[in-house]
């Protein structure tokens, strides 16, 4: 195919030449009703390329074809059979990836450590989890993807479990060993699904860690504006095999898809594939140099340790995305926490991750030597700080967190419900799940009976600044739980 095409801009750049008058949505008319203030600050060829996908960008009938050779291409750019672009990003692109393998009331076998969007997917359709624990890491305090045994003991004993559904890379970077994980799963004559939002890059340069189509996997999910250089909320369904049908899938996203996507995403997306496909290799292999430079600089500063080695090993995770650095800055006596909000506040520099202990510094291919410089110089004006103690963190023992699932998280979302004060919510079924962000993976779930452990947890973590944007009450003095 001819990668040097561009379906989607190429049909935006004609629209633009024609001149077309809409008398169609949007109703800002390419920006001509938009306030003079926004478009100021968003600019006018943002408007002037929002424009409707079908009767805009290609006619009522779709008859030039320009979204599905966007998506033929991309597909062939990474060797996946089909792809499908969605305006409505990777959370809803799992949930619909669910939906297309498993019915209400049926088994998937997921990691524990999924997203919480793969919770809402849960609700959503009715489908019994059966966890996947991941490996609890009590030097770094974190967890690592769950091992290839543990997904093959869990279909020992849950056979009638319909698919698997991994977390790859995790938002720290760590990665799981896809390609044993999918073996299992084909052993099984079972599909695997990958959350892959952190790895759409992954395709394209050798060095980074397995791509889930190149691991067999069945169907992939991947954030283009994560680590490519798509909008927010563009993502992309990859998918290969005879196991998962095409047409369910596409059908399972029209479900819950919008009917008004968003043709700016489109286009980033469809460039993005144009531009990996020609200087990929170029691009990331710089980009992979730069962060190996900027992890030996920020090590060498006081009190900040770069963790790499450590989290690849037989029993920590199977890979690393190094465009990730993870700075541990318990050594400084500081919190991550802290060290973020400082850096934002007085260095005007923004951190992907933080938690007790450590930020997450996320390098992509449009970094060059003077950012890389200028993240590296805040680093070493934040160890030169005083900063008062952190507020410590209750770390139970993994046990501790690793909640008893009694209900289906369906059943329990939608359950007749009672508020309790947090204290009395403690052997209780939790009615709504508390989802520590970022990263993003759920404390409780709905379904889970609230131990002990998890709310001193929750507690001294927001004691500590830590962000739980979903809890119906943000202070965390009362929960959601099912009424008895």
């Amino acid at each position: 195919m001819d990668h040097d095409e561009s379906p989607v801009l190429d049909a935006l750049g004609e629209y633009h030449d024609r001149g077309y008058a809409d008398f169609a949505p949007p109703g800002h008319k390419q920006g001509l009703g938009a306030d003079d203030a926004v478009r100021r600050v968003l600019g006018a060829e943002v408007f002037r390329s929002d424009v409707l996908a079908t009767g805009g960008l290609d006619d009522r009938r779709s008859s030039k074809r320009v979204l599905e050779r966007a998506q033929e291409l991309m597909a062939d750019a990474v060797g996946a059979q089909h792809a499908f672009f969605s305006t409505c990003g990777s959370s809803l692109s799992v949930k619909s990836a669910m939906m297309a393998v498993a019915a209400p009331g049926e088994t998937m076998l997921i990691g524990r450590d999924a997203h919480k969007s793969v919770i809402a997917g849960l609700a959503l359709t009715g489908i019994q989890p059966v966890w996947v624990r991941p490996r609890w890491d009590r030097e770094l305090h974190l967890a690592h993807p769950p091992s290839p045994d543990a997904y093959d003991e869990a279909f020992a004993a849950h056979p009638e479990a319909v698919g698997a559904l991994v977390t790859s890379p995790s938002p720290y970077g760590t990665c799981s060993d896809l390609k044993t994980i999918a073996e299992i799963c084909h052993r099984h004559h079972k599909p695997l699904l990958v959350d892959e939002a952190w790895g759409a890059h992954l395709p394209f340069h050798d060095d980074l860690p397995t791509w889930a189509m190149d691991a067999d996997a069945d169907v992939c999910v991947v954030s283009v504006h994560k680590m490519g250089a798509g909008f927010e909320q563009g993502s992309v369904f990859h998918l290969q095999g005879d196991l998962i049908d095409p047409i369910r899938l596409k059908q399972s996203a029209d479900l819950l898809s919008t009917t008004s996507p968003n043709v700016l995403l489109y286009a980033a997306m469809d460039g993005w594939r144009r531009q990996m496909v020609r200087d990929g290799q170029d691009l990331l292999g710089s980009a992979l140099r730069l962060a190996r430079v900027a992890r030996e600089a920020i090590d060498e500063l006081p009190g900040l340790r770069v963790i790499e080695k450590q989290l690849v090993a037989k029993e920590a995770s199977h890979d690393l995305d190094r465009l990730q650095i993870m700075i541990d800055t318990l050594d400084a006596g500081i919190s991550g926490y802290q060290a973020s909000d400082w850096l934002r506040e007085e260095r005007a520099v923004n951190v992907g991750l933080s938690d007790h202990r450590r930020i997450l510094a996320q390098l992509t291919f449009a970094d060059d030597k003077h950012r890389v410089d200028r993240l590296v110089s805040a680093l070493g004006d934040l160890t030169r700080t005083s900063l008062p103690a952190p507020t410590s963190v209750v770390l139970p023992e993994p046990r501790d967190l690793e909640l008893e699932q009694v209900m289906l998280p369906r059943a329990a979302f939608f359950a007749t419900q009672t508020t309790v004060p947090i204290k009395e919510s403690i052997g209780r079924i939790a009615a709504e799940q508390v989802t520590p962000y970022p990263p993003g993976i759920p404390a409780i779930l709905p379904g889970e009976r609230i131990s002990a452990g998890v709310i001193d947890y929750l507690r001294s973590g927001k004691a500590a600044t830590m962000v739980i944007p979903d809890a119906a009450d943000p202070s965390l003095k009362t929960l959601r739980v099912v009424a008895a």
